[in-house]
């Protein structure tokens, strides 16, 4: 909240205007009073206000067409819609265009007041937010994703940028890059971040499940259903939704999401009643969502609504130094939860890291650094200490054995494993792969449809 607290009054009966900066004015706030939406539209051009409070219905320009038109300019205006009574629906609408909430005719002054103080609430937040990343602007502000990487650098400004917003997002990348830190990092620095942040994995519920586990469900409205259960839509009202998985979920689930994207509203699953719910939608997915409307898997008015803002997490193997830098990060991490004292790791064992592939990204990385601390037996992690994958990825010919068997191998069979050992250790991208095979890109992926063979 800014020291003056100053309020823009929009409305085209005086006596109600007179009668708001009367009130408001007693209670510490500066007022202005216009009595329509192009005045108000102009005063907006010469200074600024905290928060406006406008009349729906009044002549010449309408409240909603003032709520668009500011909130076109500036969208982090506040605005709060004052309605009599048969126009409320116009109001709730109004609301989901962005309004902070509406007010129903005769005003009461305590609701008034109280309906003020939430939004100067929501106000400093949101100035506070905007402070914060300023401050951090030119900083690592992602708790566990680290590095310096100009495609990591990216991502760190997209999320200071998006973070006070509202907006869905759709994080894309590779299982293990952080999809799931990134989604927290956005709620963390959002004025929801005192808020539920929920997740759920869309691929480990059951079909018949996970509308119950989203919407919630009545008692009796199945078997097992002993109790009313609330889903998470209504358990995050006021935060963050995660979705990880998103292109896992059925096409007959999809279009109940979308509906309660669209409305803010959802449906337990035997209900009656639809339940308003507020939340943010942030979803994440290592599919090309594209490719799978064009299959017919995924809805594209959904992917519409879930794309406002895209990410992408790039996999470790194109990051080059940080990988160092993360394992570094980890050598710390394990080193406090273990009680050990690893002070870094040798220069033979970084080189076997750098080199290797990475098919499954920092995830793995953590999971090999974990190892490499609780087996090491001084103070650097040593070559020794690493998996053998780590050391079969080095080797000129990775882990492939080429011993004939008793039986003998047919020539076909043999392509087929060169092939998925080339995929597995370039971490299943085609541009990479080929090389190795001494293939074009579209040799191979003739190769792999031929073969049947696809990414497990």
């Amino acid at each position: 909240m800014t020291v003056s607290g100053r309020v823009l009054i929009v409305d085209d009966e005086k006596g109600q205007r007179d009668i708001l900066e009367a009130i408001l004015t007693r209670e510490g706030y500066r007022t202005v009073s216009v009595p329509g939406g192009r005045e108000a539209l102009e005063r907006l051009e010469r200074e600024e206000y905290d928060l406006l409070l406008t009349d729906l219905k009044m002549q010449g320009m309408s409240g909603m067409e003032l709520l668009e038109a500011v909130l076109a300019q500036n969208p982090q205006q506040c605005l709060i819609i004052m309605t009599a009574h048969g126009t409320v629906d116009s109001a709730v609408e109004a609301m989901k265009k962005g309004a902070f909430d509406y007010l129903e005719k005769p005003l009461e002054r305590e609701n008034l007041l109280m309906t003020l103080r939430r939004a100067f609430d929501h106000i400093k937040l949101l100035q506070e937010n905007t402070l914060l990343h300023k401050k951090l602007q030119d900083t690592i502000i992602l708790p566990d994703i680290i590095g310096e990487h100009p495609k990591i650098r990216e991502v760190y400004r997209i999320v200071n940028k998006i973070a006070p917003t509202t907006s869905t997002v759709l994080i894309y990348g590779e299982s293990g890059t952080g999809k799931e830190l990134v989604a927290r990092a956005i709620h963390d620095l959002s004025a929801r971040r005192s808020n539920p942040f929920l997740a759920i994995n869309c691929a480990a519920i059951p079909e018949t499940l996970i509308e119950s586990e989203l919407f919630g469900h009545e008692k009796g409205s199945f078997t097992g259903a002993t109790a009313r259960e609330i889903g998470i839509f209504e358990a995050a009202t006021g935060g963050t939704v995660f979705l990880d998985e998103i292109a896992e979920m059925n096409v007959a689930m999809q279009a109940k999401l979308l509906r309660a994207i669209q409305e803010k509203e959802v449906r337990r699953v035997g209900g009656k009643v639809n339940v308003p719910v507020d939340v943010r939608i942030i979803s994440a997915t290592n599919k090309d969502l594209e490719t799978e409307i064009r299959k017919g898997t995924f809805r594209e008015d959904l992917y519409y609504r879930l794309n406002v803002i895209r990410i992408s997490l790039p996999p470790l193997r194109e990051r080059g130094n940080d990988i160092a830098s993360l394992a570094d990060f980890f050598v710390g991490k394990y080193n406090a939860s273990s009680g050990l004292a690893v002070k870094g790791i040798a220069k033979p064992a970084l080189k076997l890291l750098m080199n290797y592939s990475w098919p499954g990204n920092v995830r793995q990385l953590e999971s090999v650094i974990e190892r490499g601390v609780l087996m090491a037996e001084g103070e650097l992690i040593q070559p020794e200490d690493l998996p053998a994958e780590i050391h079969a990825g080095n080797s000129p010919a990775g882990d492939l054995r080429l011993d004939l068997p008793p039986q003998g191998i047919s020539m076909e069979q043999l392509e087929r494993e060169l092939i998925v050992k080339a995929m597995e250790r370039s971490g299943w991208v085609i541009a990479k792969a080929a090389p190795l095979l001494g293939m074009s890109y579209k040799t191979l992926q003739y190769r792999l449809e031929k073969f049947g063979i696809e990414k497990p």
